[in-house]
């Protein structure tokens, strides 16, 4: 789909000048009515540097517990970090979160008053950007959880202001994301259980962008959007092997079942910036 959105855009650009024949500068186009269109674009993800994982020690449902050393010093003292582990050592830091692209379709219905414009618009693209946030145990060992946006829909409203052959606007409104969670740790002397798991996310976008007139119903777009989801994470049990010591901080007395872990960030962030094109009726 992305190579069919750029591949349009080009053809597009190739060819305004003749398109743009029948856009003079006494006659601006009249953006009333419905249209479809495709767009392609670069994801990148709005880093939390500042994530935790966070434990439910006693299984009460109530995350904010510590898990402690034999000693009674914090398993989890080198820290946190927004990325994916480089290494089981907290000193060599984490790789940064993936950025990703996305392609996509719309179509939309737009009514003209004077040089206002005002319209709705429904979106669908497939992304490919990722968030994930890693902790670091004392063992020493890591824990990464990643989601990765795979697809996004959105209804939004649409305020905008036509110059000419141009359409300035801000538009905001729903979004419904899905997402694929994985776990990763380098830990192998207790075993890990998915116990929940969310695979969905909604919130709102909000941004803005401007739509130039080609001619023949023909417009190019460009586009920045912001978009925040909130996205349940899976929590992952830290359980017994069956050969884990009892001195292992995650299943130590006075609870042996084990501890539940999961993201600190129930907000999946991302900044979208688009290029795309509309036929209009």
């Amino acid at each position: 789909m992305m190579k069919l959105a750029c591949s349009a855009l080009a053809l597009a650009l190739v060819s305004t000048p003749a398109l743009a024949q029948s856009w003079t500068q006494s006659s601006t186009p009249d953006w009333s009515g419905p249209y479809v269109g495709i767009f392609g674009g670069y994801n990148q993800s709005n880093d939390d540097g500042d994530e935790i994982l966070r434990f439910d020690r006693n299984l009460d449902g109530a995350y904010g517990d510590q898990v402690s050393t034999g000693a009674g010093d914090n398993a989890f003292s080198p820290g946190f970090c927004g990325g994916t582990a480089t290494s089981t050592v907290p000193g060599t830091g984490c790789r940064d979160d993936n950025d990703g692209v996305e392609a996509g379709v719309r179509a939309g219905y737009d009514m003209q008053f004077g040089n206002i414009v005002v319209g709705v618009l429904a979106e669908y693209s497939v992304n490919t950007v990722q968030d994930s946030v890693t902790g670091f145990s004392t063992t020493p060992a890591y824990y990464t959880f990643t989601r990765e946006l795979e697809s996004t829909a959105a209804a939004r409203l649409k305020l905008g202001y036509a110059y000419g052959p141009a359409l300035i606007y801000g538009t905001g409104g729903y979004a419904y994301g899905q997402f694929d969670n994985t776990f990763r740790t380098s830990n192998q002397a207790n075993s890990f259980t998915e116990t929940s798991e969310s695979d969905d996310g909604d919130g709102w976008q909000a941004g803005g962008g401007v739509e130039y007139a080609l001619g023949r119903g023909l417009t190019v777009s460009g586009e920045y959007l912001y978009t925040s989801l909130s996205v349940d994470s899976p929590v992952i049990r830290v359980g017994n092997t069956g050969t884990t010591p009892p001195a292992n901080p995650f299943i130590s007395a006075p609870n042996t079942t084990g501890t539940d872990m999961t993201r600190g960030n129930g907000k999946f962030g991302t900044h979208m910036f688009r290029m795309g094109m509309n036929y209009r009726f």
